[in-house]
């Protein structure tokens, strides 16, 4: 078992306060994004063996387990994140397999470079997440119902987003949003910061349900994004509570501290919220044009007091085990790999002392028992 030691993201949307409150440090005044646990080439966890990339390259088997080996590769296929937003992220959409596989082989092909800023493919691998509150979470989750999108754009009052309006009450449903999307991402660029600017203002007067995209136009205006996010269902998740991102439904994050885990790929393609580059036809390929309920997850019980966060994916698994004061050891071993992450209290976990923001790798197979009082979250895999 290695304790790891973690790198943090400093994005310019990261909170500056939340993960050094979750760590008991001082905060050093710049944003803290993202904390990183895993084997990602970018930012790999750091143990007493050296980097986890260089632990599991030296005996893949041996870390990892035959067989995730023989279903994943000789890799960790997640990673595990906190995530800190302190203001709203990138509104997105991530690929299937295939169309990753697709997009990733095309690019090659074209010898666009991997850092190229207009690449939208940086591997030939999905990017299935999952993001469970600490805090209260304000968050962007699929498309609403077209109608009630429609009556929350009428209801600013601005003349330019009546044609969009419109489009929203004809049928079928998916047409529609694909319509509006479209049209929102082309529209002249001068005439859409304008509409932006008067929508901001109507948000900012009527407050309520409108609220939240006051504060993404004060983060990014003038951006077309904004009136793409009204398209899409507000979620605010309570601590414990989660949302699972599948292929193709766009989505952001806006305010709050949780716990994610994703497949380890770089896969994005934005919808807008961003200065980066925006594939409009590319990013309506990916696009699942379907409005539904966000599909907010609380954790079902499972044996010995796991708590599992249920998904339809395998290269990841999350539960979270809360351990009351006087709690006997539980055995938490396990066939798979396995990163344990403290939130809350002051858990044992074989030799190592975790308080929140802290955690271990232990390899496939490897003894693991936790005992104390407080919040442990369990990153493996389904193999």
């Amino acid at each position: 078992m290695d304790r790891l030691d973690n790198t943090i993201r400093p994005y310019a949307w990261g909170s500056t306060t939340a993960i050094p409150q979750l760590l008991g440090v001082e905060p050093t005044g710049e944003p803290q994004a993202e904390m990183w646990m895993g084997a990602h080439p970018g930012a790999p966890s750091r143990t007493g063996r050296g980097t986890l990339v260089e632990v599991i390259e030296a005996d893949p088997e041996r870390e990892l387990g035959a067989t995730a080996v023989a279903k994943f590769g000789p890799r960790l296929p997640f990673l595990l994140k906190i995530l800190a937003a302190g203001a709203p992220l990138s509104l997105q959409v991530h690929p299937n397999l295939e169309q990753a596989k697709e997009g990733y082989e095309d690019e090659e092909r074209r010898n666009i470079p991997v850092d190229a800023g207009h690449r939208n493919y940086k591997d030939a691998n999905h990017k299935p997440e999952l993001i469970c509150a600490l805090t209260e979470f304000d968050g962007l989750c699929g498309f609403r119902d077209p109608l009630q999108a429609a009556d929350l754009l009428d209801g600013l009052g601005v003349d330019s987003l009546k044609p969009y309006v419109d489009l929203l009450h004809a049928h079928p449903e998916d047409a529609a949003l694909r319509e509006v999307l479209t049209a929102i991402l082309t529209a002249d660029p001068d005439e859409m910061a304008h509409t932006v600017t008067e929508a901001a203002a109507a948000c900012s007067r009527l407050g309520g349900d409108y609220a939240p995209y006051a504060d993404i136009a004060h983060h990014y205006p003038g951006d077309p994004g904004v009136i793409a996010a009204m398209l899409l269902n507000h979620v605010r998740l309570q601590p414990g509570e989660a949302l699972f991102l599948g292929a193709g439904i766009p989505h952001a994050y806006l305010n709050g501290l949780g716990v994610e885990i994703m497949a380890n790929s770089d896969n994005v393609l934005r919808c807008g919220l961003t200065p980066k580059h925006v594939d409009v036809p590319e990013l309506l390929r990916i696009v699942h044009f379907e409005a539904g309920d966000p599909g907010v997850l609380r954790p079902e019980a499972a044996p010995d007091g796991e708590e599992v966060y249920e998904t339809p994916i395998d290269e990841f698994r999350l539960s979270r085990y809360v351990l009351p004061e006087g709690t006997v050891a539980h055995d938490l071993t396990r066939a798979t790999p396995q990163i344990l992450l403290c939130t809350a209290g002051s858990v044992r976990a074989g030799e190592h002392e975790l308080t929140p923001g802290r955690s271990v790798f232990v390899p496939a197979g490897e003894k693991a028992e936790v005992s104390g009082a407080g919040t442990v979250f369990r990153a493996t895999v389904v193999a």
